[in-house]
């Protein structure tokens, strides 16, 4: 897989979607050498919108143990922050390339704005969802659910997030359940978090589909969001 070319317009962020089911190995790849070209100035900022066929990838926090089906899907090691994630056809996942250099050199800043950023595109199909104390990416509370032990209510997680920054441009990025096969998250333990389980759009009963998040993915980018300079 190459790395798409730079964007025409100066300082305009390079929106691209990958079709069909994109080789991990080969996107990482490609996805490193758009954020050295980044770092170096040959290339402007990118955020790609793809799908992986089913596999695993361990951040660098994932513990083994975590890993409870080890032969069911290919694992690979991400190289981002965090532990264990799925990919999988039906999950939208977005690879962010963005200079912090220029935009602020502030990584909890950075990851709170992502945090919003899918918060604000999931509101778009009137979806309550919020991030937590402790817990990194975005969740929706399940009041139908039966509550914990402990008597609090209990939370899906819709969206998960890890980042790795070289030279201050980031990369990796975010992913959205839209109708993945959520049996396919039971071979691991997602992000290291118990107690809670995944959840997706299609599972909280809409009929959302993948073009419909891309649009509000779209609309609800906010430059502004992602300048950390203040």
């Amino acid at each position: 897989m190459q790395a798409p070319a730079p964007p025409n317009a100066p300082g305009a962020i390079d929106w691209r979607h990958l079709p069909g089911l994109a080789d991990y190995a080969a996107t990482l790849a490609a996805m490193e050498a758009r954020v050295a070209d980044i770092a170096a100035g040959r290339a402007g900022e990118a955020i790609w919108l793809l799908e992986h066929p089913p596999l695993y990838t361990a951040g660098t926090s994932a513990r083994p143990q975590d890993l409870t089906r080890p032969g069911r899907f290919p694992v690979h090691s991400a190289g981002r922050g965090g532990q264990y994630t799925y990919h999988g056809p039906g999950q939208r996942v977005v690879y962010v390339m963005l200079d912090l250099n220029r935009r602020g050199r502030d990584v909890r800043r950075f990851v709170c704005a992502l945090e919003d950023w899918v918060i604000a595109s999931l509101d778009a199909f009137n979806i309550r969802a919020e991030r937590r104390a402790g817990r990194v990416g975005v969740w929706v509370t399940r009041p139908e659910k039966p509550p914990l032990p402990d008597g609090t209510a209990r939370e899906d997680k819709i969206a998960a997030i890890g980042i790795k920054l070289r030279r201050w441009v980031s990369f990796h990025g975010l992913s959205i359940n839209v109708e993945p096969d959520l049996s396919h998250f039971d071979g691991i333990v997602p992000c290291g978090i118990t107690g809670h389980g995944v959840t997706s759009l299609v599972d909280l009963g809409l009929p959302v589909t993948m073009a419909d998040l891309d649009a509000a993915l779209q609309a609800s980018f906010d430059p502004a969001r992602f300048d950390f300079r203040a």
